[in-house]
């Protein structure tokens, strides 16, 4: 009896610890619409549903997206928003996404941790790898000779500006 016990609450915690990694809230992921085929990147015109390995999502509280091919894309997007949204403010966002790496599933934008400088290239070349977690980031940055981990309230329009021209720093 103590040994069937022992093995209901070995069972129980491992099936709560698999709950809590699979529920959105727990785990980062995020549940935002996903890109049409027609659905086109507002910064560079690329159709976004091509790099589904790459899509991030801006929700608006309207319930409208904004679908870019990358989280490079989408940064300068969020980062001068009168160029590239025109009619939209920053307070009116309800979502945030970017699809993280391994897994492959969309992420909440603010809480991924961001590799550059990597040997991995996104749709538009040198890219901003999403990850879900500091762990996996640093085992990214490592197997894919990442120069910077780095978190979304430090990634600045002249960090962009020389990714687009293969610098790896701010």
């Amino acid at each position: 009896m103590a040994m069937l016990k022992k093995i209901s609450s070995s069972c129980f915690f491992l099936f709560l610890i698999t709950l809590l990694w699979a529920v959105p809230g727990f785990s980062g992921q995020i549940d935002l619409p996903k890109p049409a085929q027609t659905d086109t990147c507002p910064v560079c015109g690329m159709f976004v549903s091509k790099y589904p390995s790459w899509v991030a999502t801006v929700q608006y509280q309207d319930g409208h997206s904004h679908h870019f091919d990358g989280a490079k894309d989408m940064f300068k997007y969020l980062l001068d928003m009168p160029k590239w949204a025109p009619g939209h403010r920053a307070e009116d966002i309800k979502a945030i996404g970017v699809t993280e790496y391994y897994g492959l599933q969309l992420i909440e934008a603010k809480q991924a941790y961001y590799v550059i400088g990597s040997e991995v290239y996104g749709p538009m070349g040198h890219e901003l790898v999403p990850l879900v977690s500091e762990e996996d980031a640093v085992e990214f940055m490592r197997d894919h000779k990442g120069v910077k981990i780095m978190r979304f309230d430090q990634v600045k329009q002249k960090l962009l500006i020389n990714l687009d021209n293969g610098v790896f720093q701010e």
